[in-house]
């Protein structure tokens, strides 16, 4: 101690800079959905209750991307992963990025060149590059099978942005 005041490095009110550098924290869900007739359905809806919890409007396009993704990557495994009697659907937000995961117990990663996806994973593909995000696939870990992820890149002002015909803009539209 020098002038008689004590070291205190975590003040009360710290200045912006200092606030600037804390890392959001991260929020993840995850859902499992029995494979059959109504996994889409129930991951859609798993999937909507959670938007609020992770600060995206349920009624923004940013939303419906997120959900038609979802809608993709399950019916993905009800036609790919014979094997599997779930599909473990997540949703994690943060460092600015939201990641749709869908894990399954089918061991055989998708062909994620151009030009060798099938039409849902090229329009999860457009829909992920539309917010500057990507779609990669690995094997899962501590058991069989594989995960496909889709990082989307938060938009700014998506988030609170309601949907209107006019703002609708799908890839290829």
């Amino acid at each position: 101690m020098t002038g008689g005041h004590p070291f205190r490095p975590w003040r009360r009110h710290r200045p912006a800079a200092a606030i600037e550098h804390v890392p959001s924290p991260v929020r993840r869900h995850i859902v499992s959905v029995p494979v059959g007739p109504d996994a889409v359905r129930q991951a859609r809806e798993a999937m909507t209750q959670r938007f609020s919890e992770v600060g995206v409007a349920s009624d923004s396009v940013f939303a419906d991307a997120v959900l038609l993704v979802v809608s993709e990557l399950v019916t993905n495994v009800l036609r790919h992963a014979p094997r599997s009697p779930v599909a473990d659907v997540g949703m994690t937000v943060g460092a600015g990025q939201l990641v749709v995961s869908v894990a399954d117990a089918e061991p055989c990663l998708p062909d994620l060149e151009p030009g060798a996806m099938g039409a849902g994973l090229e329009l999860v593909a457009e829909l992920a590059g539309e917010y500057d995000g990507d779609v990669s696939a690995e094997p899962a870990v501590g058991r069989d099978g594989k995960v496909v992820l889709v990082r989307f890149g938060l938009p700014s002002r998506a988030m609170d942005t309601p949907r209107s015909r006019e703002a609708m803009r799908w890839p290829g539209a």
